[in-house]
């Protein structure tokens, strides 16, 4: 045998026995490593975050009840939440009528993907919150007293601030006219700048303010000077951040407005709820 013709038995046959063949610094082996190293840690975090998922589910329902808790003032350290929560009633709320409906469980009922389905919502064109559409139906949250009265009633709201939806709760007297409270638990606004919305003085700004004069007209005001119906229904703006406190200003208007729940709060004041 010759010594081409041993060189031609013992040469790699095939692309991979080539590819094997070639040094370990080359180009083509370089991007082949780099490929399989993103292909399995991209398979590795999508399987983290699958097996994560119920565990995020359940904080997330975890610190949207803190939230509803902490504007509504009985938010303890160290309090069992699902056992404080218990107490609060949620009921699904057709915004229109401004009356529960059954029409869906509101233990399980999703807001947020109900403004996102056209057969649950509406496009707006008068839009001050910026949200696009609205839902026609929303969970509200009723705590009662001892004697069984409404105490507190939570709502929900949002609408868009500089860089991002602000979500939150508002929480009224049984009145339905004085504000116990305000918070928000989701945005993006800037840190030290619109995210003081998260500020503890700030949020102790709401409490006792008055949403209507006694007239009925709408009079909460988020600004830099008391408006002229006077200092109850004032809230002072954040400092430097005039777009998240215009934003504020306006979700608020908005959701306690007419096209938000405007003829649910009729009801309450005029005890139908």
């Amino acid at each position: 045998m010759s010594e081409d013709q041993n060189v031609q038995n013992t040469a790699p046959k095939g692309a991979i026995g080539r590819f094997l063949a070639m040094p370990a610094d080359t180009l083509p082996k370089t991007l082949f490593v780099a490929v399989t190293l993103c292909l399995v840690a991209s398979m590795i975090v999508s399987a983290v975050a699958v097996a994560l998922r119920p565990a995020q589910e359940v904080n997330k329902l975890k610190d949207k009840q803190v939230n509803i808790l902490q504007v509504a003032g009985v938010y303890e350290k160290g309090v069992d939440v699902a056992e404080a929560f218990a107490a609060f009633e949620p009921h699904v709320l057709e915004l229109a009528t401004g009356r529960f409906t059954d029409q869906f469980d509101a233990k399980t009922f999703d807001d947020r993907a109900s403004a996102d389905n056209p057969d649950t919502s509406v496009a707006l064109t008068d839009d001050p919150a910026a949200i696009g559409r609205k839902s026609k139906f929303v969970t509200v949250y009723l705590l009662r007293d001892d004697a069984g009265a409404i105490d507190k009633v939570i709502l929900p709201i949002h609408g868009y601030g500089l860089w991002s939806t602000l979500y939150g709760f508002i929480a009224l007297e049984e009145n339905g006219n004085d504000i116990y409270g305000l918070q928000f638990y989701s945005h993006a606004e800037t840190p030290g700048l619109g995210a003081e919305v998260d500020n503890p003085r700030w949020k102790s700004l709401w409490r006792d303010k008055k949403l209507a004069d006694e007239n009925g007209m709408l009079q909460i005001t988020v600004a830099k000077s008391v408006p002229a119906a006077g200092a109850e229904y004032h809230v002072d703006a954040l400092a430097g951040a005039t777009l998240t406190s215009r934003g504020v200003d306006n979700l608020v208007k908005f959701w306690m407005g007419e096209a938000g729940f405007a003829p649910f709060l009729t009801n309450l004041k005029a005890g139908e709820i």
